[in-house]
């Protein structure tokens, strides 16, 4: 199993920049990616980025995410990063950090972000 702990959320200002960490505990070998998904008020929750245990980084095909927000790891820490910049209102939500270990994923508990002037 495997254990995920996020933080780093909080509230900015619009165009403000927030990193948010994603620590994994457990049977970490055996991750296959980590990731993040977010759900923003009345949403349904959004894939926005994933890294696999290669380093290899996809991001949502979105204009609202690409270019903004960096997916990176740091294995020595077995932590799971998420840079987020120029964020915007409608970044706002809860941001949950997933690991995918064989046919299994496991979720941290989220992390609220919150962009308001």
């Amino acid at each position: 199993q495997v254990q995920l702990v996020e933080s780093g959320g909080g509230l900015v200002q619009p165009g403000g920049s927030l990193r948010l960490s994603c620590a994994a505990s457990g049977s970490i070998f055996s991750i296959s990616a980590m990731g993040w998904y977010r759900q923003a008020p009345g949403k349904q929750r959004e894939w926005v980025a994933a890294i696999t245990s290669g380093g290899s980084t996809n991001y949502a095909d979105s204009v609202t995410v690409k270019g903004r927000f960096t997916i990176s790891r740091d294995n020595a820490k077995n932590t799971v990063y998420l840079q987020m910049n120029s964020l915007k209102p409608e970044d706002t939500a809860v941001y949950y950090c997933y690991a995918d270990l064989r046919s299994d994923r496991y979720w941290g508990q989220g992390t609220q972000v919150t962009v308001s002037s």
